[in-house]
């Protein structure tokens, strides 16, 4: 009982009274009414930025203009002097052909050029500005100086003036047709034209095999034997599951899986499922328990006693790093050996994608997540794009709308637009734990509960990086050096994150590098390796390939597909259903 101010008697309501139940339950209720708001709102504007967060953008200008208005010597002396050489520049590529040389298209290249130059070096090095914020600036100003290029334009641009000539006009119809085509196919979320040419079990992903496990994320193929004889440990390949797993086994030239086979290893392949809204909820400890433990489990009980030379590609290497840190620190020792293709396991120095991953950027892309449920593909897939507009983004948009000639697909090109979407809690555990906060390189990722440390990873390591990879830096790949004592082969070939995978053995114009550190050994600095490191000519598969050999046991007769008695019978052929869904 409580007594009021004129000695009246009032009763206190108890903590469970209905009232104050309903009072609770209403201001729960407005509350998350509010943030469901907050999160709405938050969508529709990363959405208009193409995914960029306004606040982090106007965060990283407000720090650039705040500083450098407050040192205008050097604003005065770049205005009064030519651009430093060797400085930021504003080159495009496509101005260096023989069109651009006769007036007036030089002038119009070197006052591009020359004025880009100044306008990035007014981004750099401004004492005092955040550095990740000097990065955003410098970006967000590279992207306007691609799209303002002569070379996007008719009037400017030597080529399209030629062909326009010459074709009286035809090409800018045609060029006109096929973009109001291109328009509609991404509106109504179809294919690019020509991608049907390229389907999975009847032009790529050929190679001979049976699916003996499906589980709600997960359907794993074992390959059917090419030789006699094969290796006695399988391999385990793991894609990453931002891309369809076939990336690994295109047409049959050029797929490292049928290369694989005919090289005599048995080969096991995950194809991720394409999650929809219902798998919002599923996480990384989920595509551990569901892909990597799963199917290190069923290869297990097809040759049981064998130990498996597990290999990941992009995000699937890095997961694999992780599951064979938990696996180290568990003591459990059914690995044979470690392949890392492309995949980072620092992420300190992540390249230009790191733009995209800060606290601001971060709360906005989970709220465009938490409303739709994923992160789609091709939300993700301008994200890679933004990374190179000028080749990615604009060039063929000319080539298409302006020359009026349509570039024909490939397989790799086709198969890069067969996305696929990122389950909300995944993804967000993934940025913030590994991107923002480096979890797993500082040694607080928790797996079961309990820190993983990839010092602890004591099997052989194949550790390869790709010279131009703008998705996976080869220097921040090359870091795993500094984190892991075990046998190190680090192999540095020509290409991109894609490109540079996919090189079959004849592939034009490649080779690589690579050096060997073994256990204890001191450490080999970046430019070290490229210095000491030997050459090869030719594509990388070979050499992996006998490095796999002689990380192998001698040779027996071909397992039995599958294993019906214990539980695994084949379910369908390769490359199985989850790999069709759109």
């Amino acid at each position: 009982m409580l007594r009021k101010a004129n000695g009246a008697r009032t009763r206190r309501l108890p903590a469970r009274h209905p009232k104050t139940r309903d009072a609770l339950s209403k201001g729960l209720e407005v509350t998350r009414q509010h943030n469901e708001f907050d999160r709405l709102l938050h969508a529709a504007w990363g959405r208009l930025g193409g995914g960029m967060s306004p606040a982090a953008l106007m965060l990283a200008w407000s720090d650039w203009a705040i500083h450098f208005a407050t040192q205008p010597g050097r604003g005065a002396g770049l205005a009064l002097h030519q651009a430093l050489p060797g400085g930021p520049h504003a080159h495009d590529p496509r101005l260096a052909a023989d069109d651009w040389v006769p007036w007036p298209f030089c002038m119009y290249r070197e006052a591009f050029e020359a004025g880009g130059r100044r306008l990035l070096e007014l981004t750099r090095a401004v004492p005092g500005v955040d550095r990740h914020h000097e990065e955003l600036v410098a970006f967000t100003v590279r992207q306007w100086l691609e799209m303002v290029s002569p070379a996007n334009f008719p009037a400017t641009n030597p080529q399209v003036l030629k062909k326009t000539a010459a074709s009286a006009g035809m090409n800018l119809l045609t060029g006109a047709v096929q973009g109001m085509e291109d328009l509609y196919r991404g509106a109504s979320g179809m294919p690019p034209v020509d991608a049907d040419a390229f389907r999975p079990g009847y032009e790529v992903a050929l190679t001979p095999g049976k699916v003996i496990l499906r589980n709600e994320l997960v359907e794993l193929i074992q390959y059917a034997p090419a030789t006699p004889t094969v290796h006695a440990e399988p391999l385990l390949l793991l894609s990453a599951w931002i891309m369809k797993y076939y990336v690994l086994d295109l047409s049959p030239h050029n797929s490292l899986i049928r290369y694989l086979v005919g090289q005599g290893h048995t080969v096991f392949a995950v194809s991720w499922k394409n999650p929809g809204a219902s798998g919002a909820g599923l996480g990384m400890d989920d595509y551990l328990r569901l892909g990597i433990r799963a199917s290190l489990d069923a290869v297990e009980t097809v040759l049981p006693g064998h130990r498996v030379h597990a290999v990941g590609y992009c995000l699937g290497g890095t997961l694999m790093a992780i599951a064979a840190a938990a696996m180290a620190r568990d003591r459990d020792d059914r690995l044979a050996s470690l392949s890392l293709l492309a995949a980072q396991t620092d992420f300190t120095e992540p390249g230009e994608i790191g733009l995209f991953i800060d606290e601001s950027q971060l709360a906005f892309l989970e709220d465009i997540m938490a409303h739709q449920g994923f992160l789609g593909a091709t939300q993700m897939a301008a994200a890679f794009q933004s990374l190179r507009p000028g080749e990615l983004v604009w060039a063929p948009l000319v080539r298409s709308w302006l020359l009026g000639e349509r570039p024909a697909l490939n397989d790799l090109m086709a198969w890069n637009a067969d996305g696929t979407r990122m389950p909300y809690r995944m993804h967000a555990d993934y940025l913030r734990s590994l991107f923002l906060d480096n979890a797993l390189a500082e040694g607080h990722y928790l797996v079961d509960g309990r820190p993983v440390s990839l010092g602890d990873i004591d099997v052989p390591v194949f550790l390869l990086g790709t010279r131009t990879d703008h998705v996976a830096p080869w220097r921040s790949v090359y870091k795993f050096n500094l984190l892991c004592d075990s046998d190190v082969s680090f192999v540095l070939t020509e290409g991109g994150h894609n490109a540079g995978i996919v090189s079959e053995p004849g592939h034009p114009h490649r080779s690589y590098r690579i050096l060997r550190r073994r256990r204890h050994d001191a450490y080999v600095a970046p430019d070290e390796f490229l210095e000491l490191s030997r050459e090869v000519e030719g594509s990388w598969w070979p050499g992996f390939q006998q490095w796999l050999a002689a990380h192998s046991g001698p040779k027996r007769r071909p397992p039995p597909m599958g294993a019906p008695r214990r539980g695994l019978p084949p379910l369908c052929s390769a490359p199985g259903t989850y790999v069709l869904m759109r």
